[in-house]
């Protein structure tokens, strides 16, 4: 199972990806929305663990987007600000689930197992 991450961050990009391998997968990263988008139309991925908070297209644009071209692919949105309004707006774009990233490492494991289960 190939899974993207879309993280502006790159430490925190890393980390999430070296999660991702460790339980058995491929990671890829993508550091803002259009390299995410493009990444996409090149490469088949199973899963999108996605940032909310991105350089040039929000998190929510690369969702609609991804809906839009994508719509059964699962999306995680990941986010330091995934609370509110924004977290209302994931879910009603199609993503599988809203994780605060600081506990967002705690809860990987069991979203990978989620997605590969939806496969």
């Amino acid at each position: 199972m190939r899974i993207l991450v879309v993280e502006d961050e790159p430490e925190v990009a890393e980390v999430l990806a070296h999660a991702i391998r460790a339980s058995g997968y491929e990671a890829l990263v993508a550091l803002d929305g259009a390299e995410a988008l493009n990444v996409l139309a090149a490469t088949p991925v199973d899963g999108v663990f996605l940032d909310l908070v991105l350089p040039g297209l929000s998190g929510l644009a690369v969702l609609a987007q991804i809906r839009n071209r994508h719509p059964l692919l699962p999306v995680v949105v990941i986010s330091g600000h995934a609370v509110g309004a924004a977290a209302a707006k994931a879910k009603d774009l199609g993503a599988v689930a809203v994780l605060e990233k600081p506990t967002a490492l705690a809860q990987l494991t069991e979203i990978l197992s989620k997605l590969r289960r939806a496969d």
